[in-house]
């Protein structure tokens, strides 16, 4: 094989994840009351918009997440041996973004350094003197860069011109190919609603979005060939490639750790509020020491365990990103371990309360064990406020990695990150000129997921939430607009 698949502790669980997300799908098709449900969640513009940002933001996190190590030329008699770099499939369709490495910092879409350097004489040329026959100092100026704009001849005639013609290309592109989405998909939104019958999807919100985002991927395709569009990091790094790869670890954080929090808070949680008495005032005791403990001081300690593990035990891996991958899979565990108390709390309330109506006091008349009566009656119950706090707790989590890494106990510096990138930015945002676009960057593609998942959120809270406000069918003009 000229490659070999790497697996990795985050990819094995995203793909698990994705695998139980479609069984629940499957699940939610079937059950008519589950259906009518989540159709409330969709009906809403917001939330569908919501959701296409989410969906595309998830497609490449499954991109990132497909790893393997490209074979060495093969030396005759010898081993086939592998590059020591581990590669995903969204860094081969990168490529371009990767190679085009320059020396420095770069504003976007420039053909030039963002700082001066100085030009060295050229080869066997004498040096300038000045008026008075002093040999002048080097200059300094503003170097070319070797990718951006490296096709333009001269930067100052040609450069706004190329600019606009492949923007324009790439509008085009996206609105061409929104365009036949739209005119496959009109029978969607195109049905006139119907006197009784529940209000249609937002599906016209989800394609304005879906075209929006096809536009903004055919203007950095277009300009990406030629030029760096959020322009490059400190090293040279293109920045639109490493705000790309920190979605990834952004989805990691989110969906893993909300995840971990799940066995602790869900067990502990229906324990409590079903058995009552010295099981309770453990538990209640236990979360409530947890929770007097400030978090970022307990995750530091364990985070600095977990790296003095990680130090101690380098034959562990063949690779850096193998080191990397589990620090950040151990993180995730780490915040689960941390963060239940909130969940476990509510479950308790909730327990408290259903265990005292009639259905639970009829099983146990009828010799139903606890066990049972816990997992027969109570979860289902409690199952929506555990998709309700899963769903906010993910943006939540996401933050949280931001001022983690920002403080230095965070993911692994050699893995892209949101957080890393600001607490890089940090520096050159105090530096005259300043380095605004790494910053920016990361602030803009933070703001687009959370605020996705927070719109989500909601619109979940609104339609599962009994002791919500009541769901309201949209009028005629919301119709049209979605």
């Amino acid at each position: 094989m000229d490659f070999k698949v790497v697996v990795l502790w985050t990819d094995v669980v995203l793909w698990v994840m994705l695998g139980l997300l479609a069984l629940y799908i499957r699940h939610v098709r079937r059950d008519e009351a589950l259906r009518a449900t989540w159709r409330k969640v969709f009906v809403g513009p917001a939330a569908m918009a919501s959701a296409v940002v989410l969906m595309a933001m998830l497609l490449i996190t499954l991109l990132d997440s497909l790893h393997f190590r490209s074979a060495l030329p093969a030396v005759q008699g010898g081993e086939v041996a592998y590059d020591t770099r581990t590669r995903s499939v969204m860094d081969v369709a990168l490529a371009g973004l990767v190679e085009g490495r320059e020396n420095s910092y770069s504003s976007p879409l420039a053909t030039h350094g963002f700082v001066k350097e100085t030009v060295p004489p050229k080869a066997g040329s004498k040096p300038q003197l000045d008026e008075h026959g002093v040999p002048m100092l080097p200059k300094r100026a503003f170097p070319r860069l070797r990718h951006g704009g490296e096709h333009l001849q001269d930067t100052d005639k040609d450069w706004l011109w190329d600019v606009l013609w492949r923007g324009a290309l790439g509008v085009a592109a996206g609105l061409a190919v929104g365009g036949t989405i739209g005119w496959l998909a009109r029978p969607l939104w195109q049905c006139a609603p119907v006197e009784g019958a529940p209000p249609p999807l937002a599906w016209r919100s989800a394609w304005i979005t879906l075209t929006t985002l096809l536009v903004l991927g055919g203007l950095s395709i277009a300009w990406s060939t030629g030029y760096h569009v959020l322009g490059t990091d400190r090293t040279g790094n293109d920045v639109l490639y490493l705000s790309l790869k920190s979605v990834r670890t952004a989805f990691v954080i989110g969906s893993l750790a909300t995840v971990a929090t799940l066995p602790l808070a869900l067990g502990l949680g229906i324990a409590a509020g079903y058995f009552k008495g010295w099981v309770d005032d453990l538990i209640q005791y236990v979360y409530t020491v947890l929770s007097s403990v400030p978090n970022i001081l307990l995750i530091a300690a364990c985070v600095l365990m977990v790296q003095v593990f990680l130090d101690k035990h380098p034959e562990l891996f063949e690779t850096g990103l193998e080191r990397a991958d589990l620090k950040i899979f151990l993180l995730c565990l780490i915040l689960g371990l941390t963060g239940w108390a909130g969940l476990c709390r509510l479950l308790r309330a909730e327990t408290l309360k259903l265990r005292e109506l009639e259905y639970v006091q009829a099983a146990t008349a009828f010799g139903a064990g606890p066990w049972r009566i816990m997992r027969r009656h109570i979860l289902p119950n409690v199952m929506h406020l555990v998709l309700i706090t899963t769903v906010l707790e993910f943006s939540s989590l996401i933050l949280y990695e931001a001022v983690l890494s920002y403080v230095g106990v965070g993911v692994d510096p050699s893995m892209n990150s949101f957080g890393g990138m600001i607490n890089q930015a940090r520096l050159e945002m105090s530096r005259e000129p300043v380095v605004w676009w790494s910053f920016m960057a990361a602030f803009v593609f933070m703001v687009a997921i959370v605020l996705s998942a927070n719109l989500f959120a909601d619109a979940v809270r609104d339609a599962f939430d009994p002791r919500a406000r009541v769901f309201r069918p949209l009028s005629r003009r919301s119709h049209a607009a979605a």
